[in-house]
């Protein structure tokens, strides 16, 4: 029997039984078009997260405080545990900066604080930048410039604003060069950042830079930082860099044990690779439950098949009269099986394609730097899934069917 004649009877079996098809094919499209979705969903989501630290060079050494003794996290896990580690203190930076392969570095910390304009008030998160973090980060300027070296030394009262800041206090006018009143302070704007939007969740142009020994010495009272970045010279040492820098850190620190490590040392290549291995751990797992449901649905075929088989006793039985063989009946309802899941295959990925451009609208429309991607290898794995599940179910009771002795199936009418 030729291809052509087992498809004309398979779709001409499946027509005879409208709703039951239709049901089958839809039941079968909701899995293969949660599969292309969370595909989709897990490439905007790679694209929206690592978008997010496009703002440091590939080139960047990382450095950040940790609870010793505890593992990875750094100085964010520190904070949400409560704990403050001192022990960063500026002149490691200082002595960083003297490695070989590091041009520049710059130290940071945060505090919460309340900005004044005129008779507007408004709470802000500020940063206690270093005046180098324009050369380690991509920290683009709308307006001014950035604060300098010199009036980070200087402990000058000098402030950079996001662009959210510069639109509520100072609207179509000119920042640079007003002054804005920090805790009683005044501190004259050098410079706006170019808008940027949320980053891992955090409004980055509502935020304002302040040099970050202005921030210790005449805010906080302090001498140490949350961390450090540093900008390598050669990408290709940065390991040995890295190296280096523990082991610099560690004598300075008096630390013998590296498991008590009061510090954490990364190059972006590393976070990055550790944030692609999360989101695809995650893409990974989400597509194994699919999959289940996707098995689940293979045993209903299963029971359909059974329930045609059993429909079609008499129909078999006269086809095998007629001369069929064992071999055409098992590849008749092979071909209804695999026909079946295919064609929920092809409506289930034109569904997750579409749901998938409506995800990727919304998620633009509020802001979220989100792509619309659909690989071609979710299209093939759920074509070929949803084909091999009619295969794989459909194939006992087939064989069933072609089993049947002709004159019992005729007895059966």
């Amino acid at each position: 029997m030729v291809f052509k004649d087992l498809y004309s009877m398979a779709f001409g079996a499946l027509l005879r039984q409208k709703m039951r098809t239709v049901l089958t094919v839809i039941a079968l499209s909701i899995g293969i078009a949660s599969v292309v979705i969370i595909v989709s969903a897990g490439k905007g989501l790679e694209s929206m997260v690592l978008g997010e630290l496009d703002i440091y060079s590939p080139n960047t050494l990382n450095i950040e405080v940790r609870v010793p003794g505890k593992g990875g996290g750094g100085s964010a896990t520190s904070m949400a545990s409560g704990v403050t580690i001192t022990t960063l203190k500026n002149s490691d930076m200082d002595a960083i900066m003297r490695h070989p392969n590091i041009s520049v570095a710059y130290n940071y910390v945060t505090s919460q604080q309340v900005i004044k304009y005129r008779e507007q008030n408004k709470t802000v998160t500020v940063f206690g930048y270093g005046a180098y973090a324009a050369e380690v980060d991509t920290i683009k300027i709308s307006e001014g410039r950035f604060y300098t070296p010199e009036e980070e030394a200087a402990l000058a009262q000098v402030v950079f604003i996001g662009a959210k800041i510069k639109e509520d206090f100072f609207g179509d006018d000119t920042a640079v060069g007003k002054s804005i009143f920090i805790k009683g302070k005044s501190f004259r704007v050098v410079g706006v950042q170019e808008p940027m939007g949320a980053s891992f969740g955090f409004d980055m142009d509502s935020v304002i830079y302040i040099p970050t020994q202005t921030l210790q010495k005449r805010f906080l009272g302090t001498d140490y930082a949350m961390g450090i970045n540093a900008h390598v010279i050669d990408m290709n040492q940065i390991d040995t860099t890295k190296e280096d820098v523990e082991i610099l850190l560690r004598e300075r620190h008096d630390i013998t044990d590296p498991d008590k490590d009061d510090f954490e040392v990364s190059t972006m290549v590393e976070i990055r690779s550790t944030l692609e291995t999360v989101i695809g751990g995650i893409t990974l797992l989400l597509i194994a439950l699919v999959c289940i449901s996707l098995v689940v649905g293979g045993v209903g075929i299963t029971n359909i098949m059974y329930v045609t088989v059993a429909e079609r006793t008499f129909e078999i039985g006269l086809r095998k009269s007629l001369g069929a063989r064992s071999k055409d009946i098992l590849l008749q309802f092979l071909t209804e099986a695999t026909l079946l899941t295919f064609s929920g295959g092809v409506v289930g990925v034109i569904v997750g394609i579409l749901i998938s451009y409506l995800v990727y609208i919304v998620a633009t429309n509020i802001g979220l730097d989100w792509v619309f991607s659909i690989p071609l290898y979710s299209v093939v794995l759920a074509l070929v899934f949803s084909t091999a599940v009619g295969l794989f179910f459909g194939l006992y009771p087939a064989r069933k069917a072609s089993l049947l002795n002709p004159i019992d199936a005729l007895r059966k009418e």
